[in-house]
């Protein structure tokens, strides 16, 4: 730009004679370079300087619209406004101290106000070009950001989806191997045939444990969060099973469903009634073993299903049979709530009540 300023303002000085106006417009011309360098840095300084130049010499007409220009292209439109309407004055100003023979003051001025109209146009335009991309540059950060945020949240949301899955099955699990393991602590008396009942029991139960713990542990190394790799997961067509085998390993439980047309019940509020039962029976067995179970299913289309599970308090002073983490409870509720239905639990006198109510539309 300035090497341009400095070919214009010569050829401007080419050809004058010499005298005390050429003297003039070689040190108007000198000062105009320096006024277009300063427009780099201070673009309407340098454009003022430029354009007081212009009002005395003509050679300084370049670096005075190229100020203008400057002006328009980085600073706001009233700032623009103001510095082509001082050029447009120096110039006035230029014409009627130094006239030209050449072309009329109609048509210089006309001249004049039209360069200058054009540069102020196409600095603004240059300028809401230049914001527009800069907003839209910044637009797509947030939402590259906002992005990232939401597959962060998605990737979290999964992980504790199988944080979940992984403690209501391993802890079911876990506390019926620690039942049978108990068993043949305690009973070191039985039959081989019982003793070797109960190390198969075992056996299954931890084999079970570990595929299913493998199973999770594998979705979460894959790159794709989805479970399509996990087995189908239990609904309420599950729950006799479910019954069976806190039996089989020595837990009395009473087991009655009064519901009608349990095929209409959504799929995530079925899986959400399975997981209450599972937890409530994995709480009273590691809490109150032995002690008889109660677990009631009631409800139908366009009321509310009913879980409740009730067991008695342990003797005073007991431990219980297999530690717990606490926050079995913690997320049973967040699943249930994710499900529309709310978790209550409380503890009597006489014994401990866990209670599920799931919608189930019409």
């Amino acid at each position: 730009m300035v090497l341009g300023i400095g070919g214009l303002t010569a050829v401007s000085l080419w050809g004058q004679k010499g005298g005390s106006l050429f003297v003039l417009d070689a040190a108007v011309a000198v000062a105009s370079l320096l006024a277009a360098l300063a427009q780099l840095r201070w673009p309407v300084s340098g454009a003022l300087a430029a354009t007081l130049l212009a009002a005395v010499s003509p050679v300084a007409t370049p670096a005075a619209t190229m100020g203008a220009l400057q002006a328009a292209q980085r600073r706001r439109f009233p700032v623009a406004v103001a510095v082509t309407a001082a050029g447009m004055a120096a110039h006035v100003v230029q014409r009627l101290w130094r006239p030209n023979s050449g072309i009329s003051l109609g048509w210089w001025l006309l001249l004049i106000f039209a360069a200058y109209g054009a540069l102020l146009g196409w600095g603004a335009l240059a300028r809401s070009r230049r914001a527009l991309l800069i907003s839209l540059y910044e637009r797509a950060q947030r939402a590259e950001a906002e992005q990232g945020r939401r597959v962060a949240e998605a990737r979290m949301a999964e992980r504790r989806t199988l944080a979940r899955e992984m403690h209501d099955v391993l802890a079911h699990r876990l506390s019926l191997v620690a039942t049978h393991a108990g068993a043949l602590e305690y009973r070191p008396d039985s039959s081989p045939e019982q003793l070797a009942r109960a190390a198969g029991v075992v056996r299954t139960g931890v084999h079970q444990a570990l595929e299913e713990l493998r199973q999770v542990i594998g979705l979460l190394r894959e790159e794709d969060d989805g479970h399509d790799d996990l087995e189908p997961r239990p609904t309420l067509a599950d729950l006799p099973r479910l019954v069976a085998e806190a039996q089989e390993a020595g837990q009395p439980v009473r087991l009655r469903e009064e519901v009608t047309d349990a095929a209409t019940l959504p799929p995530a509020a079925a899986r959400t009634a399975y997981r209450v039962a599972q937890e409530g029976l994995t709480n009273a067995r590691k809490h109150a073993p032995g002690r008889p179970v109660d677990v009631l299913l009631h409800g139908g289309p366009g009321t509310r299903l009913l879980v409740d599970i009730r067991n008695p308090l342990p003797a005073a002073g007991s431990a219980p049979a297999v530690p717990g983490s606490g926050l079995g409870l913690v997320g049973l509720t967040e699943r249930v709530r994710l499900a529309g239905g709310r978790l209550d639990h409380q503890i009597t006198e006489r014994e401990f009540r866990l209670q599920a109510s799931l919608p189930w539309p019409a």
